[in-house]
């Protein structure tokens, strides 16, 4: 029996939301130029960084870590408190198992410092009771692909060696990482970024002397084609995501003259295939929203993974929209919060 067709392009949210999303849709179109480049100094101005918090803050902390100075690379590090540390809880003296988070905002976008994710990264450490780091990876159009793609796995040979692991001595509640335990997350660009950093480690996973990947953590991932899907056609007006955005985006991140039959795009391609059927692989799991015009392209990334043999767990949200986690006032929001504490503590389950 074929299910009735969707009414509308946006569940109901409350007015609040719906400015902060119209905001947000907002600062993407005033600073997107014809030419191909971005007004950073206009984004700058409208996305103000937040500074990290040695104080905790809802029971996590959080520091600034350079990860590679050549480039410069930084990346943020989130840790949850024990008790008596403004909130936290736990032990200061237990390994953490780690979450490199890549954060959303087409390539082009926002960065680890950004309001919303820096409070996004701070509910996944409090929630999943890890550490996470937020890679600060270089945006496009001024660094296009493979460039954020490097980052990622640069930050994850950074963690690799212990000795670029803060120790309780340099700050007395930083706990000690277990990358034995690590997971790669990311939402929308992001999880593309971290489906193609796990493609990475998995084809050079010997390299590797301490990290091992335990999981991917892909919340509605950016991947696309040139035709339009069903999704794209009937959710026009959808927040967050527009076909003219997403098609600037491509264009400003793939390089020159490439469509989204390339491997950065189209997930099921040879190249873009590459290193899923590697048992260092990691099982997966793909949040999608019923509200995100991106939903086919991650059914069908989902299939991709699935004829490689390996484990998909499906998170599907009917009235999601698209980057609805970063708005804690959704249920759904508060719902993964609590699927990824089960998946980082190894009791989510697999299907």
């Amino acid at each position: 029996m074929e299910k009735p067709t969707k009414k509308g392009v946006a569940p109901p949210m409350a007015w609040r939301t719906r400015l902060s999303i119209l905001a947000a849709g907002c600062l993407t179109d005033a600073t997107c130029r014809a030419d191909g480049t971005i007004n950073r100094r206009l984004l700058n101005f409208l996305d103000p960084h937040v500074p990290p918090s040695a104080a905790p803050r809802n029971g996590v902390a959080s520091r600034d870590v350079v990860v590679d100075p050549a480039i410069p690379l930084r990346a943020r590090l989130f840790y949850p408190c024990p008790s008596g540390g403004g909130g936290g809880t736990g032990d200061a003296t237990k390994p953490l198992p780690v979450v490199v988070f890549f954060h959303g905002g087409g390539f082009a976008y926002l960065s680890a410092a950004s309001r919303a994710y820096d409070a996004a990264c701070r509910r996944i450490a409090r929630y999943a009771g890890a550490a996470v780091l937020s890679v600060d990876y270089r945006r496009s159009p001024e660094h296009r692909y493979p460039t954020p793609y490097d980052d990622g796995l640069a930050a994850l040979r950074f963690l690799d060696d212990p000795n670029n692991h803060p120790l309780a001595a340099d700050d007395g509640d930083v706990p000690p990482l277990d990358v034995t335990r690590c997971f790669v997350a990311g939402d929308s660009a992001g999880a593309n970024i971290a489906h193609h950093v796990a493609r990475r480690y998995a084809l050079a996973s010997t390299t590797f002397a301490n990290l091992r990947l335990a999981g991917l953590i892909a919340i509605q991932p950016f991947f696309g084609g040139e035709e339009r899907t069903p999704a794209e056609l009937r959710l026009v007006g959808a927040p967050i995501v527009s076909v003219p955005r997403t098609d600037w985006l491509w264009r400003a991140f793939l390089p020159p003259g490439a469509d989204r039959t390339h491997e950065a795009a189209h997930a099921a391609s040879p190249a873009g295939a590459a290193g899923i059927d590697s048992p260092a692989f990691p099982p997966a799991t793909v949040v999608i929203g019923g509200y995100d015009p991106l939903q086919d392209w991650q059914r069908r990334y989902c299939e991709t993974l699935r004829g490689k043999g390996k484990a998909v767990r499906v998170l599907d949200y009917p009235d999601a929209i698209h980057a609805f986690y970063i708005f804690p006032e959704f249920a759904e929001a508060r719902d993964l919060m609590l699927r990824i504490k089960d998946i980082v503590a190894g009791a989510g389950g697999e299907h």
